[in-house]
């Protein structure tokens, strides 16, 4: 599923959105969330800013497509167990939290995120809601499988591994140990699994 929201218009030029997606990540990571605005991002990618406001409504959807849903494309991992599958999917996140744009672009949308509320609710239904639908049948195969319960609060356990991966890497800013994904799949799995 993708994560972006709804298009209006004519459709979009897949090369554009790149350009604009990749020239957002590069001026983050080289002159922050404050210095990077749709007029420098639109002279990089080689658009015109109505092109990126026709896509994204502000700088902070432009930010948050950009910087965190690059996982969001990849479909759901399959490994043949839930341990297996949340290691691939923190393994995911803790890339996407490490990355030079993201540690830049964190602060300013925390704050933007603080001060509007209206904006925070757009990040939830365009962008983490179909995220996490997307991310439901690792949870139902490992129902199958026998190895969680029909009562586990899926969304609980999403909001859990993420925040456990913003917690550590992003917010804090520790260089993820090689093994961080696989050791909060393992808590995590501990934690939900039919006993």
């Amino acid at each position: 599923m993708n994560s972006s929201p709804p298009s209006r218009g004519r459709p979009r030029d897949p090369r554009s959105h790149e350009a604009i997606v990749g020239a957002t990540a590069q001026l983050l990571a080289e002159v922050g969330y404050a210095g990077a605005s749709i007029g420098a991002v639109a002279a990089r990618a080689g658009v015109g800013k109505d092109t990126i406001y026709r896509r994204w409504p502000g700088k902070p959807e432009l930010v948050f497509e950009a910087v965190f849903t690059t996982t969001d494309d990849a479909p759901p991992p399959d490994t043949g167990t839930l341990a297996g599958d949340l290691t691939v999917l923190l393994q995911g996140l803790v890339d996407e939290f490490h990355a030079p744009a993201a540690a830049a672009a964190l602060p300013g949308l925390l704050a933007d995120f603080a001060a509007d509320p209206e904006l925070k609710a757009r990040i939830r239904g365009d962008f983490l809601a179909p995220s996490k639908e997307r991310l439901l049948v690792i949870f139902e195969r490992a129902l199958l499988r026998g190895e969680i319960a029909a009562e586990t609060d899926v969304d609980l356990v999403l909001d859990t591994l993420a925040g456990a991966v913003f917690f550590h890497v992003g917010l804090i800013g520790e260089h993820p140990d090689p093994q961080l994904a696989t050791v909060l799949a393992a808590v995590v799995t501990k934690g939900i699994e039919v006993r």
